[in-house]
Formats: structure tokens, C-alpha cells, sequence
């Protein structure tokens, strides 16, 4: 076999592991919780991160500033003390409705801190701990929970969308790449997720990212509803169906009754000014 020809079978086992889609598989453990308490976790901190360094670019696409939060000495110390912070709360004494808001926020600020940890990259998958070049660090430790090493992947696979079942989990988590549904410019809590993830899917799905009609036969949607495809009901008519409930009007009179083609794309570019 020639040089050439094993670069490119190199290359496409690449892609593939970095592109699978793990399917949600529970971790033990991680399904109790304290209905009863009215206790909250403070993600103040996380909302001063936030406010500093996320701003929209001119097609209404939420950036995280990297490069200023890392000349940021102060900054970048709070959002590690914030994550100490959150890695101290044992979630199992909480309500569900403040462990869903404790594992987004931890998800999101963990992510900017592993781009943090080797900025300046030019894609989160660059960043990993294995031999295989360009497949990110979601399988890689990266928080410790009730003194469990947990990875990104566990976060999202393991526990939120297996304890959850909700696809607007999707658009919760970000994964620092400019495809990804937005880092949203609010912290989330118990009394706002509800509200947070309906406004994620409709930045999201209103978006180019989301949803792009190349003309009235061919629209180029993002891969996540191909790599999520059992979440959003396994099949392009029900992704489509998906896509219309979020659709502001004009969007979903076009998507209305659409049997055209669909492709699908991701920016795994990081999602930075």
C-alpha cells in the first residue's frame, strides 16, 4: 500500500472517531437527588465570566474571547476557582432542576478552560491526550465529581442525556467550535433552564449554523441532527419536524411540507473573534 493511500485510511479513521456520536450510556451513580432541598449552587462567578468575554459576531453567532481572558490573570484564576467551586458540591443533595443547570454550567466552563489549557489552537480538536491526532478531549478526564473522574463525554452521554432525555441538551453544551449551538451569554440555574434551552434551539435553528436553504430543494442542516439522530427522532422527517417547532415564520413556511434534499455540515473552527 503506497504512502498516499495510508495517510488517507489514517485520515478517514481520524474523522471517524471525531465525528462518532456516543450514544447516551448512564453512569451509575449519578441518578440521585434531593427533591426536597431549596438549596442552590451559586453560578455568579460563571455569569461574570460570561458577561467579560462572550459577545455576538455580525451574523448573530455568540464568541467566546480566548484571547483576552488568557492576558487575564484575575479572570482565568476565578473561572478555575469556579470550577473547584462547583467540583466541591456532591449534586446528589440537590434538586434535579439544580444538578441539570450544575452539569451544564460545569460542561460549558470546563470546555473553556481545556481551550484555555493550550490556547492558542485553531480548533478544539486539536486538544487531546491520545496518539490519534485531531479527535478533541470529550474522553479525556478533565473534572472530578464526589472524587469521580468524569470527562466531557460522560457529562453530556453519561448523565445529561441519558437522566434528562431531552434533545435541547444539544443546544446547552457547547463545545467551543463555531458550528456548535451557542456558549449563551447567561449562566444557567435552576429557575431559567427551562427558559434557556427553548431560546438555545431557536438561536440555534434560526441560525445559518442550523438550518440553511440552498434553494427550495436543498437545504444544508448541521450534522448534529445526523450525529443526534435518535435524539431528534431518527429520521429526516422527524429532524425536520424538529426544525419547524423552533423555525421563527418564515423558516417554517419554507420547511412546511419540504421533500427535498438534505446535507449536512459542521464549523469545527473555534468559536473565538
Amino acid at each position: 500500500m503506497t504512502n498516499r493511500k495510508l495517510i488517507g485510511l489514517f485520515s478517514a479513521v481520524v474523522l471517524a472517531v471525531a465525528c462518532g456520536a456516543p450514544e447516551p450510556q448512564e453512569i451509575a451513580g449519578w441518578d440521585t437527588s434531593n427533591e426536597t432541598s431549596t438549596a442552590a449552587i451559586d453560578h455568579g462567578s460563571w455569569q461574570e465570566i460570561l458577561d467579560g468575554y462572550v459577545g455576538a459576531d455580525d451574523s448573530g453567532v455568540n464568541l467566546f474571547d480566548y484571547a483576552a481572558i488568557s492576558s487575564n490573570a484575575g479572570d482565568t484564576a476565578k473561572l478555575s476557582a469556579y470550577i473547584d467551586y462547583l467540583q466541591g458540591h456532591d449534586p446528589s443533595r440537590y434538586s434535579r432542576a439544580e444538578q441539570m443547570a450544575f452539569w451544564i454550567n460545569l460542561y460549558n466552563a470546563v470546555t473553556v478552560q481545556v481551550v484555555l489549557s493550550e490556547y492558542p489552537v485553531d480548533s478544539i480538536k486539536e486538544i487531546h491526550e491520545g496518539v490519534i491526532p485531531n479527535t478533541g478531549p470529550w474522553q479525556d478526564p478533565h473534572a472530578q465529581v464526589n472524587g469521580r473522574d468524569l470527562s466531557l463525554d460522560d457529562i453530556e452521554h453519561g448523565i445529561l442525556r441519558p437522566q434528562w432525555k431531552d434533545k435541547r441538551i444539544h443546544y446547552a453544551v457547547n463545545c467551543a467550535a463555531y458550528g456548535c449551538p451557542h456558549l449563551l451569554a447567561t449562566a444557567f440555574t435552576a429557575a431559567n433552564t427551562e427558559m434557556l434551552l427553548e431560546q438555545g434551539a431557536r438561536d440555534y435553528v434560526n441560525n445559518a449554523r442550523g438550518v440553511d436553504f440552498v434553494d427550495e430543494d436543498f437545504i444544508v442542516i448541521s450534522s448534529i441532527y445526523d450525529w443526534y439522530a435518535e435524539d431528534f427522532g431518527n429520521t429526516e422527517e422527524s429532524v425536520v419536524a424538529h426544525l419547524i417547532d423552533y423555525a421563527d415564520g418564515d423558516l417554517a413556511a419554507r420547511l412546511e411540507g419540504f421533500e427535498g434534499s438534505i446535507d449536512y455540515e459542521y464549523d469545527w473552527s473555534l468559536n473565538e473573534p
